[in-house]
């Protein structure tokens, strides 16, 4: 895929992570919300790539955060996000061995979106604690904001959730564009 392709395919991307995100929200009892925007995050990893597929994923999510009035999440938004697309772009390359019948294997595609999707757990369980910490000015505090922070754990694995089987069910469509199969077959890159 051509460096210019492959820029625009970021940006919408980036646009389809931020709309995926603040389009269908269901709140959680953590006061965030659970969305649709960790499928695209997968899927920009897998299909632009650790370096485009992080930026996209990262950029699209952050805006969804500030948009939606989440603003001291979005740093922490950009960061965790965009290492889950670069997880998940990265394992996917280097284990996914097409076969011309079955160019992508759903065990390796589930794996790459699982660990990249346990590390979105940890990730903003662990800035959900330093916010806690932050925002009381006691450092003492510190046990008690990995208590609360513990609450999210649940919501974010149903997110994850949410995200591997959006990702499953939509990567054959993208396959079907062949400069889009090009890129998540690691061809001519």
């Amino acid at each position: 895929m051509k460096q210019t392709n492959k820029m625009v395919l970021a940006a919408l991307f980036a646009a389809l992570c931020c709309i995926a995100t603040m389009v269908i929200k269901l709140p959680s009892a953590t006061l965030g919300y659970i969305h649709l925007g960790d499928g695209l995050v997968l899927l920009s990893g897998i299909i632009l790539g650790p370096i485009y597929g992080g930026l996209a994923a990262g950029i699209g999510s952050m805006f969804s955060d500030i948009f939606s009035g989440y603003t001291l999440w979005a740093p922490g938004t950009f960061i965790i996000k965009a290492i889950c697309a670069i997880l998940a772009g990265l394992l996917f390359r280097k284990l996914n061995r097409p076969k011309s019948k079955h160019p992508i294997s759903y065990p390796v595609l589930i794996f790459s979106c699982l660990v990249s999707e346990l590390f979105m757990v940890v990730g903003y369980f662990f800035y959900g604690s330093f916010l806690i910490v932050i925002s009381s000015g006691h450092k003492e505090t510190f046990l008690a904001a990995f208590g609360a922070s513990i609450a999210g754990v649940p919501f974010n694995l149903l997110q994850g959730l949410a995200g591997i089987i959006i990702t499953c069910l939509l990567i054959p469509i993208f396959m079907k564009v062949s400069d889009i199969r090009s890129s998540i077959l690691n061809e001519h890159l």
